[in-house]
């Protein structure tokens, strides 16, 4: 039974205590929240991952290292890249002639970039292999096919039948 006049106990002092609610005890509570809300910020990784500008991964103070990749195929590595988790900034090299991209990633990834270029390179080659034609192309020159076709002419006979 002590247990039970325990829990009557406390509940009824809960029920007294929320009943006289005050400014007082209202400002607590509003402090304890915002206390409690600036902990979860502190312990919140503000880590920005995946592709970002070149800013941003210079910030983290981790040290950037380049490499230059091709016109082609940006997208595809910006999918490999993601897949192994690795921080990237892609920067146009608008100084080459045929325009090239570089690739910023922080050195301590040089490992993730070394599988994420082989995997790159390897997509790259198994495209350049097929050597399949545009699809715009071969419509083209299925139009131009069908535009020197003949065209059959229908002639109009008119017959009396009784």
């Amino acid at each position: 039974m002590l247990v039970n006049e325990e829990v009557a106990d406390k509940t009824v002092r809960l029920a007294i205590s929320t009943t006289k609610l005050t400014g007082r005890t209202l400002c607590r509570a509003l402090s304890m929240y915002l206390r409690h809300c600036k902990q979860k910020k502190a312990l919140k990784d503000d880590h920005i991952k995946g592709k970002q500008t070149v800013k941003e991964l210079i910030g983290q103070n981790q040290g950037v290292s380049s490499l230059p990749v091709g016109e082609t195929g940006i997208k595809d590595f910006e999918r490999i890249a993601k897949k192994y988790g690795v921080d990237f900034a892609i920067v146009k090299d608008k100084t080459v002639t045929p325009m090239k991209y570089m690739v910023f990633f922080k050195a301590r990834d040089a490992d993730a970039i070394a599988q994420v270029l082989a995997e790159y390179t390897a997509k790259q080659v198994k495209k350049q292999s097929q050597n399949r034609p545009s699809i715009l192309k071969v419509l083209k020159k299925f139009k131009e096919l069908v535009a020197n076709m003949p065209k059959k002419e229908h002639e109009k006979k008119k017959e009396k039948s009784r």
